[in-house]
């Protein structure tokens, strides 16, 4: 039987690879690269060496950022406020690319390492059913048959083949928008991190004394200068996480709620991401009516908690979708940010769209509303509240 198995080349999906083929079956590596740079290096060759009869890497850089981190960005997206979705989003873009391998080789079953306990497994597999169909084989043998990070390094050991340090100590997951790492200390959520578990983020006390100051400019929405120059998506957050990170800000440490129903500590690294994230909602704020602002942030909500719980083929994404793109025609302009020592600081905005005036809020210059016309807005505005306050005799109002 021929199967069609996501492979990182990470731990887990090599030790799968030879658990596969101890069962007989042909195995097809597919990797698809969404910036995971490091993590490519070798992939195709250790695929091989582990029995895969044949090997995919697909490209799929430029569609990550233009399909899913663009959406992220305009939805502000931040699962339960704090974690960007870097995994989240970028797991049913990989599950649609093994889809697409599977069909094209006529593979009887597709495969992925993801645990019972993780989330992934819910992204993996509701998007290779939506793709494949619901009679679709679908193998996990860290699901089926508890693999554990010690069971999966005696494996390849036993086989002969080395495994990195890094993979050792920690489970990382690594692409464009975000780097996550789990496992041994950081199980535990009162130690702080070692600094071995961060990569593209220096330590904040070792942050340059220089500030950095970034000019950001959106085009509805979407990031496409730095500085003054033009570049894609995929290039503008590349170059944040560098320059952002070199400075110390982009680190997140949190405690978060799995769809499966456990709460798990996590450590992210994600500088672009958090700082694309909060330029864009300072210009929002500076573009939309309050009520907008106020209703954008219900759908920013919505739309972080589908992509997160592996909803992504839920119609109601695509309705959200339209209504953000719709706002997001108006955010245009230019947010300046400082980035100092592991902080990050809005330092100023523009925008064509903007209904800020100047003039208006100056104190000393320009309208300003007579006493009788405060007196008489105080009255109207206050007026539902005071008198169901006093119906109900409420404290303070008898």
């Amino acid at each position: 039987m021929r199967v069609v198995l996501a492979y990182s080349g990470g731990l887990d999906t090599s030790a799968i690879l030879l658990l596969l083929k101890r069962r007989g079956y042909e195995v097809v590596t597919v990797t698809v690269d969404v910036g995971q740079e490091e993590e490519l290096e070798g992939v195709e060759e250790r695929a091989y060496q582990l029995g895969a009869s044949k090997h995919y890497t697909i490209d799929a850089v430029g569609e990550f950022a233009d399909r899913f981190i663009s959406m992220a960005v305009k939805a502000n997206a931040l699962y339960e406020g704090r974690y960007p979705l870097g995994t989240a989003l970028a797991r049913p873009l990989i599950a649609e690319k093994v889809a697409e391998v599977a069909r094209r080789e006529g593979a009887e079953a597709v495969a992925h390492g993801c645990t019972a306990k993780g989330n992934d497994q819910v992204r993996f597999d509701s998007t290779l059913k939506y793709y494949l169909g619901d009679d679709v084989k679908i193998i996990a043998p860290v699901r089926e048959m508890r693999l554990t990070r010690a069971k999966a390094l005696e494996l390849l050991r036993s086989e002969g083949f080395k495994v990195p340090e890094t993979h050792k100590k920690y489970s990382v997951d690594e692409n464009l928008w975000s780097r996550s790492v789990e496992g041994g200390i950081l199980d535990d959520p009162a130690a702080e991190p070692p600094e071995d578990a961060f990569a593209w983020t220096v330590p904040p006390e070792k942050a340059p004394d220089e500030p950095l100051y970034l000019e950001l400019k959106f085009e509805r929405g979407i990031p496409v200068e730095v500085n003054g120059e033009r570049m894609s998506l995929a290039g503008v957050v590349r170059l944040l996480n560098k320059l952002v990170g070199s400075h110390g800000y982009g680190r997140i440490d949190h405690v978060e709620n799995r769809v499966v129903g456990l709460k798990s500590r996590e450590v992210y690294e994600a500088p672009a991401a958090l700082t694309l994230i909060e330029a864009h909602r300072d210009l929002e704020k500076a573009v939309y009516t309050p009520r907008e602002f106020r209703f954008k942030q219900v759908l920013d909500w919505e739309w972080s908690d589908l992509a997160y719980q592996g909803l992504w083929v839920e119609p109601l994404r695509l309705t959200l979708e339209r209504a953000v793109d719709e706002l997001n025609k108006w955010v245009t302009g230019v947010v300046r940010v400082k980035v100092y020592k592991g902080s990050l600081r809005v330092v100023g905005r523009w925008s064509p769209y903007t209904s800020y005036s100047r003039q208006a809020i100056d104190y000393d210059n320009g309208w300003y509303p007579s006493d009788e016309e405060a007196r008489g807005f105080i009255k109207i505005w206050s007026l539902h509240s005071i008198a169901a306050a006093r119906a109900r005799g409420l404290p303070g109002t008898g």
